[in-house]
């Protein structure tokens, strides 16, 4: 059987285990990818913007041939509320290196390409097909049972995605989807002319804008919304934690709807064509969610691994992925060199992560989900900003007031007690 065994098999064809099948297959690794969507991507659902570092360091210059929308040059930050918006508007006209670059994706598309790029050094991909169970021996994962079909492999990678039931039920998942460490994401995929979206977003040829906003998106819940421009597409959605469901008394389709009605939105999508409707749950916790990453004969990347770090002005996953999948597939080859498949000969994932920037960051920004709790976030301090605007741009003929007693008051307001323990929480966050 070790004979016809595959040296690994990865469950999950997203950036993950696509990046971890490129990896091994070019290093000469006997590579199976199974994927139960029709094709690779087919699930996946991003806002999306992708930061190339990770990828950059895999697959020089990617950038020249994958299907990458646009380059991110526009950043801009909002705080909304029903009836106003106070944006801080960054663009970056300054040269760049390749690996500080990022880009505007379409999953679907993105992710069949880096298939492509796997199969062309090796790897083998069966779509279309789920893996219902681990197998197991002796307490080793020895490979998968797909659709009937028991295949054997000396490891076995999870790159299942954000719901890893089969990692749930090795039990090195906590079970079920755990609603404090979740938040739930609704988008649109809207068409625009190329030539309308860059004169609505103020872009030139092949740059791009990432919006995100707080507020009333998430009708004052934590999370937000979001605007990504493609080259003739605008990606556009929101996310709120699960956990504040229930207390909302709007659906989530509903908060979708009133952010796109919003003044400062509508006229930007004005015209557009809707394309696709998805929704999807995004980990938050961040650390706190990391699970148990290797056993005897099986790891955990990606998604499935809760690596995703939203810090309020960037949110990123996609990067994580890719560098977990590269480091997966790093720790698979040292365990075939060592004839050693156990948690021991795997173990060498485990530092990989933490000697890269995935544990690093996560480490950095550990306490950053348990401030994103504070729910002045996103109700009280969009509403103070734009009260504040409001009293220094309007003009009426009443007696003026100096800045400082126009900005106590609206202080006040939120009360500074709460601005001061905010202040300091946030910045120790960060």
């Amino acid at each position: 059987m070790e004979e016809e065994a595959f040296d690994a098999i990865i469950v999950g064809a997203g950036l993950a285990g696509c990046v971890a099948a490129y990896v091994l297959a070019k290093e000469g690794a006997d590579v199976l990818v199974i994927e139960r969507g029709n094709y690779a991507g087919s699930k996946n659902m991003t806002g999306g913007r992708l930061y190339a570092h990770s990828l950059e360091k895999i697959i020089p210059g990617f950038a020249k041939e994958a299907p990458v929308e646009r380059k991110v040059t526009k950043e801009k930050v909002t705080f909304l509320t029903d009836d106003t918006g106070v944006t801080l508007d960054y663009h970056n006209g300054r040269s760049q290196t390749s690996t500080q670059e990022s880009y505007t994706v379409l999953r679907g598309d993105f992710d069949q390409w880096l298939m492509a790029k796997a199969e062309e050094v090796g790897a083998q991909f069966i779509t279309g097909i789920r893996v219902d169970e681990l197998i197991t021996k002796d307490g080793k994962v020895v490979g998968v049972n797909a659709d009937g079909d028991e295949l054997i492999a000396k490891a076995v990678i999870l790159a299942e995605g954000v719901n890893p039931v089969l990692g749930e039920k090795l039990g090195m998942v906590k079970p079920k989807v755990n609603a404090d460490a979740m938040a739930v994401g609704a988008k649109e995929l809207i068409e625009l002319p190329k030539e309308v979206i860059q004169d609505r977003f103020n872009l030139s040829d092949d740059e791009g804008a990432a919006w995100l906003f707080a507020g009333s998106p998430s009708n004052g819940l934590m999370g937000g919304g979001f605007i990504y421009t493609n080259q003739t597409t605008v990606s556009l959605g929101i996310v709120c934690g699960l956990h504040d469901i229930g207390s909302s008394d709007k659906t989530v389709p509903q908060m979708l709807e009133d952010f796109k009605n919003h003044s400062i939105i509508k006229p930007l999508l004005e015209g557009g064509k809707l394309l696709e409707y998805s929704g999807h749950v995004v980990p938050e916790a961040g650390l706190n969610m990391v699970p148990k990453l290797v056993d005897d004969g099986v790891l955990i990347t990606g998604d499935a691994a809760g690596f995703c770090l939203n810090i309020g002005y960037t949110v990123r996953g996609m990067d994580l992925a890719i560098a977990s999948g590269e480091a997966a597939a790093k720790a698979v080859l040292t365990a075939r060199a060592n004839k050693d498949f156990s948690a021991q000969g795997l173990s060498s994932y485990q530092t990989l992560l933490e000697d890269s920037f995935v544990m690093k960051d996560l480490k950095l920004y550990k306490n950053l989900p348990a401030f994103m709790e504070t729910p002045r976030i996103f109700n009280e301090y969009p509403k103070m900003v734009a009260d504040i605007m409001q009293s220094m741009f309007t003009v009426d003929g009443s007696e003026s007031q100096p800045l400082r007693k126009t900005l106590m008051k609206h202080c006040k307001e939120v009360g500074y007690m709460n601005l001061i323990k905010d202040g300091i929480k946030g910045v120790t966050a960060i």
